[in-house]
């Protein structure tokens, strides 16, 4: 690789860790990154090697939060578990889904988290008093643990999102506390998915791991202007992350 080539690769890597860590979706910054400059390699091997990235930022985030938020434990951690095994037999489906079904089912899923944030303007901004039922607690593991899990194995763009507004929803977090419980799961989702993409030897380990320093970087820096900042600043970034993804799939769909 030319030398601004992996600058820039590494450039991509950080900013992707600071939007993981603040609401998720860096995958719409760093997957087209190294498709665009490490090209001839498989969808595949660029989906491996940016969980490598990922995880390594997620997990970094997850640390800064664990000291700082509030993470309902008791939910995240089983889903967590879950969601390792779900995202690896995600992956393993993902070269039997079509993505010209997928996406048109993920924009609008998208644009229906988009007009949930937009109409609610309550929604995770401080945390709202239900009562946690156990079909509620249920639905707060299942959900994250395995629909949302096996979706990032499989395909990716838009988990953390996705994560954040199930536990508002679900839980009644605010966002700050959401996106804590996001990367305890979005970490166990990244270590699923790489381990099978490891097995079938399409990572990139030298340009992960240097990508995986770099998303450390953001990481860090996300987590902490998000914490700082609060949930006012993350449903900003929510938004602009949704709107975002949307325009990117709307454009591989339609033109």
């Amino acid at each position: 690789m030319q030398v601004e080539h992996v600058l820039l690769l590494l450039a991509a890597a950080v900013a992707a860790g600071w939007v993981d860590a603040v609401v998720g979706g860096g995958g719409l910054i760093q997957l087209p990154a190294l498709m665009l400059l490490v090209p001839g390699q498989p969808v595949a091997t660029a989906l491996a090697t940016n969980k490598l990235g990922s995880i390594a930022g997620t997990s970094s985030a997850a640390v800064a939060y664990l000291r700082k938020a509030k993470p309902d434990l008791h939910v995240a951690l089983p889903a967590a578990g879950a969601a390792v095994v779900c995202s690896a037999f995600g992956a393993l489906a993902a070269a039997a889904i079509s993505s010209q079904v997928l996406k048109p089912l993920i924009m609008v899923v998208l644009l229906s988290v988009a007009a949930l944030v937009v109409l609610k303007p309550d929604l995770g901004r401080v945390p709202k008093l239900v009562l946690r039922t156990r079909r509620r607690l249920a639905a707060a593991v299942l959900i994250p643990g395995t629909v949302i899990a096996f979706y990032d194995g499989m395909v990716g763009p838009g988990t953390g999102t996705f994560l954040v507004v199930a536990f508002t929803t679900l839980l009644g977090s605010d966002f700050v506390n959401a996106s804590a419980n996001a990367k305890i799961i979005n970490t166990a989702t990244n270590l699923g998915a790489l381990v099978v993409f490891a097995a079938q030897g399409q990572v990139l380990w030298a340009i992960g791991l240097s990508m995986a320093v770099a998303n450390i970087v953001g990481a860090q820096l996300g987590a902490r202007m998000a914490i700082n900042r609060g949930a006012g600043f993350v449903r900003v970034v929510l938004l602009c992350v949704v709107a975002a993804l949307v325009v990117k799939l709307g454009y591989e769909q339609f033109l």
